[in-house]
């Protein structure tokens, strides 16, 4: 039913269009751990560790960092179910 082997992204493309809808979700579930390059935590892993200088996003951090110790009532504390409804 499948090609035995795709080598090009329009391949690939067909490939997973032409999956049914379970193995599609299959296929979802299993993304991240095919491609870890799109896990989010990957990613920011990949951000904090980049040698190159950053002097605005440092200087931000800094400004943050400083209201925060400041006042920290000003950052309330967010629930799992709060996070969800800013996405």
């Amino acid at each position: 039913m499948y090609p035995s082997s795709v080598s090009t992204v329009e391949e690939i493309e067909a490939a997973i269009r032409s999956l049914t809808s379970a193995e599609r979700s299959k296929l979802a579930d299993l993304i991240p751990t095919l491609l870890p390059e799109l896990d989010g935590d990957a990613e920011w892993e990949r951000i904090i560790r980049d040698p190159r200088p950053r002097s605005a996003l440092t200087k931000l951090g800094d400004e943050v960092e400083a209201a925060f110790r400041a006042d920290p009532e000003q950052f309330p504390i967010m629930s799992e179910e709060e996070f969800d409804k800013h996405e």
